[in-house]
């Protein structure tokens, strides 16, 4: 069967957060972050499950992909004017990211300021997040993931725009149109992301 993507709702958000979880244990950004292997998965876990249930899902900004009934894929999104949480979001998302963070919130405050600082100012979709299980690596779950999301990108004139965590999958996004504008180094002994941007076709 084919892949097939649809919007999240907080019943998923379990699901998303063990995807993401699963995909992003050895990202750069997470490692610093969770340098201790063996506390990182519950971290992650934890951090991703926020995000969704407090930002993404509310601004109907979170898709999974699924095959046969099976999440092998999540996207967390935000719309236009909606990249950065409300004050009521973050409030209600704080607690349960300091939570993840555990003896570490210094190096998600330093995370989150570089990227806010550097953040474009034209209205624009933000990708925040997008993975894939490693059950499911190479099976279409990004490309699905992105191709839905960048339809409705295009049809409504909107822009992309996201920070890849690492070189690698630079050329990757190329190929749905980004473009890389900036690197963006994370103080305090972090990693370096690159700043794509995509224009609408």
């Amino acid at each position: 069967m084919s892949v097939t993507v649809r919007p999240a709702t907080k019943t998923d958000v379990p699901a998303i957060a063990t995807v993401l979880a699963d995909a992003f244990f050895d990202d750069p950004v997470m490692a610093w972050m969770w340098p201790d292997e063996g506390r990182r998965e519950h971290g992650l876990r934890r951090f991703f499950a926020a995000e969704a249930r407090f930002h993404s899902v509310p601004v109907g900004g979170a898709d999974i992909a699924e095959r046969d009934g099976i999440v092998g894929g999540a996207a967390l999104w935000a719309p236009p004017g909606a990249w950065k949480p409300s004050v009521w979001q973050s409030l209600r998302m704080w607690p349960r990211l300091a939570v993840a963070l555990g003896t570490h919130p210094r190096v998600g405050i330093a995370f989150s300021a570089a990227l806010d600082a550097v953040h474009p100012a034209e209205p624009h979709w933000y990708l925040s997040t997008l993975g894939s299980a490693s059950h499911s690596r190479g099976g279409g779950f990004g490309g699905a993931l992105l191709r839905s999301r960048l339809d409705r990108c295009d049809a409504t004139h909107a822009p992309a725009y996201l920070e890849s965590s690492k070189e690698v999958n630079i050329g990757y996004y190329e190929r749905f149109g980004f473009e890389v504008t900036r690197e963006i180094v994370i103080p305090r002994g972090g990693p370096t992301l690159w700043a794509m941007w995509r224009n609408p076709r």
